[in-house]
């Protein structure tokens, strides 16, 4: 973010489960209003705690400015206003959704003209090592695929269908490695890899046949909101308001 000009004066953060980026981004963006939109299945009890500690914490490293708690904290039903925010933070979170397309257009609408949206995600490979072992292993593991297999190019194109203007996509993968199985499951339930904890406490041999490392894929990605005014689109038809067609007149 450094190299990122914007000044925004509200900044949403979309999800933030435990107000770890929030330190970051209001030492980056000073006079920003932060919102922040929690986690849907939150208890009421959890969503009291997330809102303390961020109040806590900012007392103690915002000079007392309050940060608000964005409600309700599900984006898809949201009633927050559109063109509210200047830009908006995700980080890891689209992979938890079945259709990112849903998200990236309630992002577009909630951001305003000139807007960023910044965002990260896991892509598909992601625990590409356990998808390998064999059929029986993968069943008794309670196997699953993240909600979205969408890569780069997928969200890529998803934000141009969206009207987001200059889409940057980048990915890199990181590889875990680990001192046993059993800590490998951890994170990989952790991750949304496995349908439940594990504990390989009588799994015998079996665990043998575990892989120790696990692979991820991350995906960056950045686009800007520009010219939200000029046109709307309906069933796949694009229309213009007329007090944007300006005729231009040719020299002779």
């Amino acid at each position: 973010m450094a190299i990122v000009k914007l000044k925004p004066h509200t900044l949403l953060i979309a999800p933030d489960y435990s107000g770890a980026h929030a330190g970051l981004l209001m030492k980056r963006f000073p006079k920003a209003q932060i919102f922040f939109s929690a986690q849907a299945n939150l208890s009421i009890i959890e969503l009291g705690k997330l809102r303390l500690a961020r109040h806590l914490w900012s007392w103690l490293k915002g000079g007392g400015r309050e940060v608000e708690l964005m409600v309700p904290p599900n984006l898809a039903t949201s009633s927050s206003a559109a063109n509210a925010y200047g830009l908006v933070w995700s980080n890891l979170w689209l992979q938890q959704l079945s259709d990112p397309k849903i998200i990236l257009a309630e992002f577009w609408r909630l951001l305003t003209e000139g807007g960023l949206l910044n965002f990260s995600y896991l892509g598909p490979d992601t625990g590409k090592e356990l998808r390998a072992l064999e059929p029986n292993m993968k069943a008794r593991l309670g196997l699953k695929a993240l909600p979205s297999a969408w890569d780069m190019h997928d969200i890529g194109d998803a934000l141009i269908e969206q009207r987001f203007a200059d889409p940057v996509m980048d990915m890199e993968y990181l590889d875990l490695q680990y001192e046993s199985a059993q800590l490998m499951l951890h994170d990989a339930f952790a991750l949304g890899l496995l349908a439940a904890p594990i504990d390989l406490q009588n799994w015998q041999e079996d665990k043998l046949l575990l892989p120790k490392k696990l692979t991820l894929e991350l995906i960056y990605g950045h686009a800007w909101v520009v010219n939200k005014h000029l046109s709307k689109t309906q069933n796949q038809y694009a229309f213009i308001s007329p007090d944007q067609i300006q005729a231009k007149r040719l020299k002779d």
